[in-house]
Formats: structure tokens, C-alpha cells, sequence
């Protein structure tokens, strides 16, 4: 017949094996961790001001003047600068998009002709 604590002397063993296995792992995992050396976060901006990456830069209304011309790439960098956009992207018929808004993107959208109809930020 099992004594009662025998039973518990082979759970209590599995568990320092367990333990003595386990806690050398945890100790090295913890010292690479170290802890950060003066890091602090970024101020945030005053109420009523916008930070750089956070204002809207792109001003479609400034370039709906190439609506109806032939699209070419080397128009884009005048219409990037004209709008204030950060970046451009071109979009045809049946291409596929994100669907992600980014305020300081241009997109250029063309008919199947390459004729501009359409310049939006977003």
C-alpha cells in the first residue's frame, strides 16, 4: 500500500526539478532586460499645436489645376511640392489600394487613358 507521503515526496521532487530548471532561465532574462538608461518620451504638444509628423500637409485644392491632363511621372514631384504632400501615390483603374488615410499623401487617380481625374489627399 502507497504511503500518503511518499506521493508527496515525488510531487514536491517534479517540482524542484521543475524550479531548479526554470529559475536559472528566468534570472538571465531578467539581467539582459537591464533597465533604460535616462530614456524619456518626447513632450507632447501644447494644446491647440501640432507636432511636424502630426500637421496635415497635403493641399489638394492647390493642384486641381492637372485635372483632365495627361498623367506623366515627371509632373509628380511639382505636383508633390505644390501640394505640400509628404508622399504620392498614383492610383489606376482596377488597381488594387490600401485603404489606410494619411493626411500628408497625394493621390493622383487616372482613367484608363492615363488622363488625371482626380487629385485628393488622404
Amino acid at each position: 500500500m502507497n504511503h500518503p507521503f511518499r506521493c508527496a515526496k515525488k510531487k514536491l521532487a517534479s517540482l524542484t526539478v521543475l524550479l531548479a530548471s526554470v529559475l536559472p532561465v528566468s534570472v538571465l532574462l531578467v539581467a539582459c532586460a537591464g533597465s533604460p538608461d535616462n530614456v524619456s518620451a518626447p513632450e507632447p504638444p501644447a494644446v491647440g499645436q501640432l507636432s511636424a509628423e502630426m500637421r496635415t500637409t497635403c493641399d489638394a485644392e492647390a493642384v486641381q489645376y492637372a485635372i483632365g491632363t495627361p498623367f506623366d511621372e515627371v509632373n509628380v514631384p511639382a505636383l508633390q511640392s505644390e501640394s505640400g504632400a509628404k508622399q504620392v501615390r498614383v492610383l489606376r483603374p482596377n488597381g488594387a489600394a490600401t485603404m489606410d488615410y494619411r493626411e500628408d499623401r497625394l493621390n493622383i487617380l487616372l482613367e484608363l487613358n492615363d488622363t488625371i481625374e482626380a487629385l485628393r489627399c488622404g
